[in-house]
């Protein structure tokens, strides 16, 4: 493998232009970042330019890294991903990081947008009612949970028993993996990759896991998405996701 090859070419491919040589402050740290992410890890394993994009915004989002999601959110329109596509990688991070570091987020990706010249709001992409949106975030959950959050937290005193387990089905589930712009499985993979890059959370990371799984995705992607995403997130918080998944994923 040619590695400083490698690098030049995905690096052109994303942001249009050539990796640092000897230029700025910092060429010797910026040499070895990008040699590895854009030579060594975008090169192993079976996902395409696309999928690897979105698991970088994910990532970023999660770390609150907004320069970085600024400049990926123009890789990601660089290489034909639809800003639907990369809106609702960003968007599904709510139920998971909370809505003000979601928030931050939305505002530097739509910053990217507008200086791409694409208009804004972008079309809805909701698909539930006030109505109808516990029914339909069940319709994806149980397939793939079946009832494991509301049988684990019967033991919640008074109304929460029933409220926590409906709030994951109807936010979670129901305002946001029902909504259009990305599939079930791509949904699974990111949120795989959501609760790896939090840290601390390996108990719904192997929860996700095997719901990734039952959503259409191999073991190699399951493993693939988190290995592309160790660059961002650092090297623990795979090994933590990778242990607490070996089961499942060797």
């Amino acid at each position: 493998m040619d590695r400083v090859k490698n690098c030049e070419e995905k690096f052109a491919e994303l942001f249009g232009g050539k990796p640092v040589t000897d230029e700025g402050t910092d060429p010797g740290f910026m040499r070895i970042l990008q040699r590895f992410i854009f030579g060594e890890v975008s090169y192993v394993g079976p996902l395409d330019n696309r999928m690897r994009e979105l698991i970088t915004v994910t990532v970023l989002t999660v770390n609150q890294t907004l320069p970085q999601l600024k400049s990926h959110t123009a890789a990601c329109l660089n290489i034909g991903i639809k800003p639907a596509e990369v809106r609702e990688a960003v968007y599904q991070c709510a139920p998971f990081i909370g809505f003000p570091k979601t928030l931050n987020a939305i505002a530097a990706m739509n910053e990217t947008f507008e200086k791409s010249g694409i208009s804004l709001p972008l079309e809805d992409a909701a698909t539930v009612t006030e109505d109808d949106r516990y029914e339909k975030g069940l319709a994806v959950q149980a397939p793939l949970y079946g009832t494991e959050i509301a049988d684990r937290y019967t033991w919640l005193p008074g109304a929460f028993a029933e409220a926590v387990p409906r709030y994951l089905t109807a936010f979670g589930f129901g305002d946001f993996a029902t909504r259009k712009g990305l599939s079930g499985k791509d949904r699974e993979l990111l949120t795989v990759v959501m609760l790896a890059a939090l840290g601390g959370a390996e108990v719904q990371v192997r929860s996700h896991v095997e719901g990734a799984l039952k959503a259409g995705n191999t073991k190699e992607e399951i493993v693939c998405a988190l290995v592309h995403a160790m660059p961002y997130m650092g090297m623990p918080r795979l090994f933590n996701a990778l242990n607490c998944s070996k089961e499942l994923l060797s």
